[in-house]
Parts: C-alpha cells; structure tokens; sequence
C-alpha cells in the first residue's frame, strides 16, 4: 500500500500540492498505512478465530436447550447494538485522529525545515504553540476514545453478568422441575461463558479494525484521485522532432485553489526556435505562470497552447518534459553526488566527460573539482551556495540538450561576474550550430535580458509592451520606468 500510494502521489497533479502540506502526506505514508497494516496482521485473524468459535458456542446451546438458546440471542442482539454504536464512533475518532496527525506532522515538517528562520526571529515558542494547537486537538479524542471505550466495557460487563444470573435462574428453575440436568446447566454456563469472551475480543477489535477504516478512508482517497488525475498524461501524440516553435492562443489561466483570481488574461504569443525570448514584469504579473502552462503542471483554463502546431494537451507529457530544460529561482538538489545531481532526469546515455564539459559550460567545474572529493562529493544545504546551486542546476538543463531552455530566475543567485559568464553560456547554447533551441528567460535583474532577441513585458496577466530593450526604452513605458528604476537603485 505505502508502494502505491507513493508512486500515485508522485504523478499527482501540481496543484494538488498547491493546498497539501509535505508533512501531510508523509504522515499518510507513514502512519496511516501502518495502521492498515496492524490490522491484516493482527486484528482480522482474531476477529475471525473469534467469530468462528462465538459461532460454534451459539449453535452448541441451541442443541443443549432451545429456551436458553432464545435468552442467549436476546442478550447477543443487545451487545451486539452496543458495539455497532461504539465501532461506528472508532470510526469516526479514527478518522480525526489521522488528520490532527496528519495536520500536526505538517507544523513539525514545515517548522524543522525553516529551522534557521525561526532561531533569527526568536519565534520557538510560536512555533510549539502552533504544534500544541494540534496535540491537544489530540488529546480530546484520545479522552473521548477513553471514555468511549469505558462505556463500551461497562456496558459489555453488565449484560454479561446479567446473562449469568438469568441462565442461573432459569437453570435453576429447569433443573428443579426436571427438564435439564445440573451437567447441561454447567455446559451451558461454560459456553455461554465462551460466547461471551469471543464477542468481547470481537468488539475490542472490530473497534481497532474501524479505526483503521477511518484511517484508510484518506489513503484510498489519495491513491484513487492520483490514478484519475494522472492517467491522461500517459498516452499522447511524439513529434519525430522538437523543434521549439511555442505559440500561445488566447491563453487565460487562474490557479484551482484561487478560481476568483485570473493570473492570465488573454495571452497571445509566439516563439520561434533559435531565438531567446525574454519575460519581465512586476511580481505576480504571470511571468512564471506562463513556464508552468508550457511545462504543463498546469492546464489552461481557456485558449491553447501549440508547440510546432500541434496542440500541447495532445502530446505526450513525459516525451515533451524530457526535451525541454528548466532551471528555477530556488533549485533544489537531491542528497546524492554531485555527479548525480547534473546527470539526474537525462534519459540518454552520458559519460564522465559529459557531465564535465556542461559544468564548464556552466563554470561549475572549478568550485566542483576544489570539493574534498570533487564531483562524488554528496550535496549538502550547508556545503554549497545559492548561486553554487544554481550553476549545478544549469549544468544539468545544459547536459539534456534541450529544444526549449527556461531559464526562471536562474541567475538570480549569482555574483556580477558569474552573471556575465552565464550570458555568455546563454549565447554559445543558443547559436549552438548542431542544433537550433528556443531560449526563455525569466528575469527580475533587467541587466540579464538586454541581449534577448525580444523582450515581452506582462502587467496584471496581460502582455502590453513587445520588443528589443533600445525599442523598449525609446517607447518610454512600463519597461523603461523598471530599467531606471533599478538604475536608480545601484545608483
């Protein structure tokens, strides 16, 4: 189950994550499944011993008297209520129980991981405010259970001892009168008493086995929702080749966890390969929404996009990612060598030597090999920098070779001269003459972008200025107030 749950959360859709903690989800994966394990293994091998000897007693007193038999069904029916009523409330506390982890997992997973921005602010004692929130959420249920649980056992020993003093009574009235021996009234004593355990451990685990529904409810509801969401990705159309020819068609888009927000409003935009093609603008203007759509981790809302004339939703989403490169504001590498990092998502065969020349394309390569063990040396958040990253990052953009290169913010880490060394990276894979590739570069630093073929300036979700940076700047609008704008800041 945890197999399968994990695959199906790893093709989830993107905006899934949009309103899932991580810790939520590790908390599925960990608890959750553990809790459905504990009862294959345990739970239903009692509960079926169980209801096979509460079976075979039950029968027994029914041959050794019918009027006893009845007085055992009157008391069986009433227990039994008892425990539908108390397994259907483990149920529910199962459930809550689960989600408040769940929830409070989340707190431990988000705090742990800004651990640095907490001890600077001073917010440690926030912080375990947030996450006792949740533990005392947890502690009432845990009470409620108890209580619950105290009700049950009260009620089971009360019915169980009245059944012992009927079946003494009424054996005691058949045996004066003659219509049963004193043995069958100690066989049905025995037995009864036998019933009454199995039921006992019966109702103990049914309300263990009810938790662990409650419990699987979310897992289930996780793994189902990943097959539906993710399987239309599987099939689709693959170009013979890629050439990088991108155009967008009335595209508007608005995220699902914010349906009363347009992020983008009637996009119409073309890119053609062996051009780079710059996006600016204000913060939450759309800039970076327009990657995402192209990445297709998103799916437009209205308006299409083609990539080489054909319509990007009929495309095949693994074939198309494996020949586009990405390099993010933030990226984050995996906790393995740094070999492995540049080499990571390339589909095709690499050498060595490969993995090199793109860390020199990247100028990588000198702060690598000063490493204690040079490429092999396994990444750590502490053993290298933001920009040291980040020329890791293009370094492994730039060994997929790929047709569309995006670059969103990729430089934004990087000191003046490493900038530049990267402009000069951005130009050699450009004009590289074994193939031609779409470059898009995303960049608040406008000194990033003067060199771009075209420069697309966005405002509210909108694109109101297209052009080179002299035309741009001559135009004297939006985009020349942000170029002196951040002239006047170095300044």
């Amino acid at each position: 189950m945890r197999e399968a749950l994990y695959s199906s959360l790893l093709h989830q859709d993107v905006s899934f994550y949009d309103g899932t903690t991580v810790g939520e989800l590790t908390s599925r994966l960990g608890a959750d499944c553990h809790q459905v394990s504990r009862v294959i293994a345990y739970e239903l091998n009692l509960i079926s011993r169980n209801i096979l000897q509460a079976a075979g007693s039950f029968t027994y007193l029914f041959i050794l008297s019918w009027p006893l038999g009845l007085c055992s069904i009157v008391i069986c029916c009433t227990l039994s209520m008892v425990l539908m009523l108390y397994g259907r409330y483990s149920k529910k506390a199962g459930k809550l129980t689960q989600e408040f982890t769940a929830s409070a997992n989340g707190v431990a997973q988000e705090t742990l991981s800004l651990i640095r921005t907490i001890r600077v602010y001073g917010t440690e004692e926030q912080e375990s405010g947030r996450y006792n929130i949740w533990l005392e959420k947890l502690v009432g249920i845990s009470l409620r259970q108890s209580a619950a649980y105290g009700l049950w056992t009260f009620s089971f020993n009360s019915i169980y001892h009245s059944m012992q003093a009927i079946a003494v009574l009424i054996g005691g009235v058949s045996v004066l009168s003659g219509r049963l021996s004193a043995e069958q009234v100690t066989k049905f004593l025995l037995y009864s008493q036998a019933l009454i355990q199995s039921i006992w451990i019966i109702g103990d685990n049914v309300s263990t086995l009810m938790q662990s529904v409650g419990a699987s409810e979310k897992v289930f509801q996780l793994m189902t929702s990943c097959l539906v969401i993710s399987l239309p990705q599987k099939v689709g159309a693959k170009l013979r080749k890629l050439t990088g020819h991108i155009d967008f068609v009335n595209v508007s888009f608005f995220y699902p966890t914010r349906p009363k927000v347009k992020v983008l409003r009637d996009i119409n935009l073309s890119m053609h390969p062996n051009e780079v093609i710059a996006i600016v603008g204000l913060s939450g203007s759309g800039k970076s929404t327009i990657v995402n759509l192209l990445l297709r981790l998103y799916e437009p809302t209205g308006g299409q996009i083609l990539i080489d004339g054909v319509s990007l939703n009929t495309l095949d989403v693994n074939w198309l990612r494996e020949r586009i490169g990405y390099v993010g504001q933030e990226p984050r590498l995996f906790r393995m060598d740094i070999s492995a990092n540049i080499r990571y998502g390339c589909h095709r065969d690499v050498t060595q030597e490969d993995v090199e020349w793109a860390a020199k394309q990247a100028f990588a390569h000198d702060f690598i090999s000063s490493l204690p063990n040079g490429y092999n040396t396994v990444v750590d958040d502490d053993l290298l920098s933001g920009g040291q990253k980040q020329r890791i990052a293009i370094a492994r953009a730039v060994l997929r070779d790929p047709a569309i290169l995006i670059l969103d913010e990729a430089t934004s880490a990087l000191d003046a001269e490493s900038e530049h060394n990267i402009k000069g990276v951005l130009r050699a894979v450009k004009n590289d003459s074994r193939s031609k590739r779409t470059v898009i570069v995303i960049a608040h630093r406008l000194s990033t972008i003067q060199a771009a073929d075209r420069i697309v300036v966005m405002n509210n979700g909108r694109i109101v200025e297209t052009g080179s940076h002299t035309d741009l700047v001559r135009e004297d609008g939006l985009y020349a107030r942000l170029t002196t704008r951040q002239a006047d800041v170095v300044a």
